[in-house]
């Protein structure tokens, strides 16, 4: 299940909000940037003509993408408890040799987020994660070397 992109139905109403933001605020407080920046006449020296064409050029990028990726995606749901982890999971892991508690979400990459615990199903741990069930010790290959974890439990 690694081919294409894949979003929870969370992760593609958050990309739907960005994209409804950038198009119907940001896309216009910019163009009223950019007339204002005009209206002050040389444009070849005018560093907020410069600095508005750039932010525009970046914004149209993202918004772009953020269309492409709500085009393509499949959107995976997470149908409540499962014996197995998959996309859409909630799988609580211990490291060897810690005690702490890991809660991560398995994502698609568009939607990862380390910081929340959102990890993608094709990061090297998420990646590890899929098809194993509760008590399982798993092995992920990560740039900072081999890690083993448990997993505690899955929703």
């Amino acid at each position: 299940m690694t081919e294409g992109s894949y979003l929870t139905q969370e992760g593609a109403d958050e990309l739907r909000r960005e994209l409804d933001e950038l198009i119907n605020v940001k896309r216009i407080e910019l163009a009223k940037k950019l007339k204002a920046a005009v209206a002050e006449g040389d444009l070849k020296e005018n560093a907020d003509y410069h600095d508005a064409k750039e932010q525009q050029a970046f914004m149209e990028g993202r918004i772009q993408y953020l269309e492409n990726i709500l085009r393509s995606s499949k959107i995976i749901e997470n149908t409540g408890k499962t014996d197995e982890v998959r996309l859409g999971s909630v799988v609580t892991i211990v490291e060897e040799g810690s005690h702490e508690d890991e809660i991560y979400s398995i994502v698609g990459a568009a939607e990862a987020n380390p910081r929340e615990g959102k990890i993608s199903h094709e990061s090297p741990i998420g990646a590890a994660l899929l098809g194993h069930r509760k008590g399982d010790k798993v092995r992920a290959q990560t740039p900072g070397g081999d890690m083993i974890f448990k997993i505690k439990s899955i929703k």
